[in-house]
């Protein structure tokens, strides 16, 4: 209800709205980038699924090590527990069963048995350079996500000859238990080998190309690619559509609060999207009105100049008649009626120009003014007694009557409100016959203060009740000298009243034929 006492709180505000609105680091990036951005970084997250298809894969590897390890254990088991002339069909068997070549080592570690030298080739490498470009690209694949997750990069598994050693035979030969590798084909693909005691003496050694593995991560990986691609094209097509809905309503009223600046007001024709319900609907609309209001200021301000050049040419030529005539005028009581005439041209020229600045700047000086409890009546008697105080011109009387259901307190400026009674008073005086009557009277509403102003002169003709608010419209009573009055008086009224948050009207009066009645009502001050 109040208003700021100072510009400078305004500004500090605005400028702490500013700061809660900078966007330091995309305050360059436009609308439609940035929604883009924040999708694609969306899809980004989603794309980490990639990366968890590698913890999935080294899951995997270890459950077939482990089960590679086993198996080892088992046939190394089983290998002593039958008689050596039927171990050679029972290597080939259980290679067979387990899809791994099996090789079984005499204490010294030298090969003595070997599923595959028995006729059986389980356990096949595939050469890359006879595979198609597909397996190519996925292994390209496979080669970037484990660069990008920093996986460890096994070793290259190479056969080895009758002479050389295998790492996992040595270690159980020297340690005992079980050892287990992962090696990587030249196709990428993981190969586990596992060595195991064969009681009573020796090594048995596992060997297994696990494609499954591969393939099983590559298949979720395509899966995981489809949803990514269809959730691609979905989210940037939505993006696009909310960057379309945003940005192109932004860039419309863009380059029309651009035409207003340069000053093309009156050409603008502000789109106000009347379909839309939304924050763009209400800012477009407000936009609208505003330039509209700023249309209407525009139009006020130089109608405003063009009656104040018109309000002073009249003076202003009269003083030119009277001063040339003094320098050709002999007769002292012509020069006299001449002075005269210059003396009430400058007065009338000062009362003009004191009232043009009061209403040029009253709008500003109310912004900025600062609003306090002010109560009516108390206002009212302390301006009719000074009025009381001092010789009534035609003997004319004053009444004030007031309700008994007071407080009658509003939040105002009150010497601005006491210029809006005095300029009423004056004018009610004005019209106001010898031995008039002028009638102040207070009520109080449920939300509000009604004011009245009443006189016994001849009225206002319903035609010119808001014509006599306008700036320099200025009705004279018969008899009343001419340039007393600028006709700014009812205008500053009104400017103060609306500022006020308030309404002042003119009506006839209802218990007799004569005189005008001017009503105020203002917002009741609520505690």
């Amino acid at each position: 209800m109040g208003r700021s006492d100072s510009g400078d709180d305004v500004g500090d505000r605005n400028e702490d709205d500013g700061r809660d609105l900078t966007l330091r680091w995309s305050g360059q990036i436009s609308l439609t980038r940035r929604i883009l951005a924040v999708n694609i970084f969306a899809l980004l997250l989603l794309a980490g699924g990639f990366f968890y298809l590698d913890s999935y894969r080294s899951r995997i590897v270890d459950s077939r090590v482990a089960q590679a390890a086993r198996e080892a254990r088992l046939i190394g088991e089983a290998i002593a527990a039958v008689d050596p002339a039927l171990r050679e069909p029972l290597i080939v068997r259980l290679a067979q069963d387990t899809g791994s070549q099996i090789r079984v080592f005499d204490r010294d570690g030298q090969i003595i048995k070997d599923s595959r030298a028995l006729g059986l080739r389980s356990f096949v490498l595939h050469d890359p350079d006879k595979e198609d470009w597909g397996q190519d690209a996925a292994r390209f694949l496979d080669a970037v996500i484990d660069v990008v997750v920093m996986a460890p990069r096994a070793p290259l598994y190479r056969e080895r000859g009758p002479r050389q050693r295998w790492p996992d035979v040595e270690d159980v030969r020297l340690r005992h238990g079980i050892s287990t590798t992962v090696w990587r084909a030249p196709d990428r693909t993981p190969v586990i080998t596992a060595a195991a005691r064969v009681p009573g003496g020796g090594v048995v050694m596992t060997t297994v190309n696990a494609r499954d593995i591969t393939r099983t991560v590559r298949i979720e990986r395509f899966r995981l690619s489809m949803v990514l691609l269809l959730v691609s094209i979905v989210s940037v097509l939505l993006s696009l559509f909310l960057a379309r809905t945003i940005v192109r309503p932004l860039r419309r009223l863009a380059r029309a609060a651009v035409r207003v600046r340069l000053g093309r007001a009156r050409e603008v024709v502000v789109p106000r999207l009347p379909s839309r319900r939304d924050e763009l609907g209400m800012l477009a609309r407000a936009l609208s009105d505003m330039s509209l209001a700023l249309r209407a200021r525009i139009d006020a301000t130089e109608a405003f100049a063009a009656d104040v050049t018109h309000e002073m040419k009249n003076p202003l030529a009269s003083l030119r008649s009277a001063v040339e005539g003094l320098s050709r005028v002999q007769d002292p009581a012509l020069q006299e009626q001449l002075m005269a005439i210059v003396r009430d041209d400058v007065h009338r020229l000062d009362r003009l120009i004191s009232d043009i600045s009061d209403a040029s700047r009253l709008d500003a000086q109310l912004s900025r003014a600062k609003f306090e409890p002010i109560d009516m009546v108390s206002l009212i008697d302390g301006l009719l007694s000074q009025r009381l105080a001092r010789d009534v011109e035609r003997e004319i009387r004053f009444r004030f009557d007031r309700s008994d259901d007071g407080p009658f307190v509003v939040l105002g400026e009150g010497a601005r409100l006491e210029r809006v009674i005095e300029n009423l008073i004056d004018n009610a005086v004005s019209f106001s016959p010898d031995r008039g009557l002028i009638t102040l009277s207070a009520m109080r509403g449920a939300h509000e203060v009604v004011l009245r102003v009443e006189d016994e002169g001849p009225g206002v003709p319903p035609d010119a009740r808001d014509a006599i608010f306008r700036r320099f419209h200025s009705v004279r009573p018969d008899g009343e000298a001419f340039g007393r009055h600028s006709g700014l008086g009812l205008a500053i009224a009104r400017t103060i009243v609306e500022g006020h948050q308030g309404t002042i009207t003119v009506e006839s009066r209802e218990d007799r034929l004569g005189g005008a009645r001017f009503v105020i009502h203002l917002p009741l001050y609520a505690r």
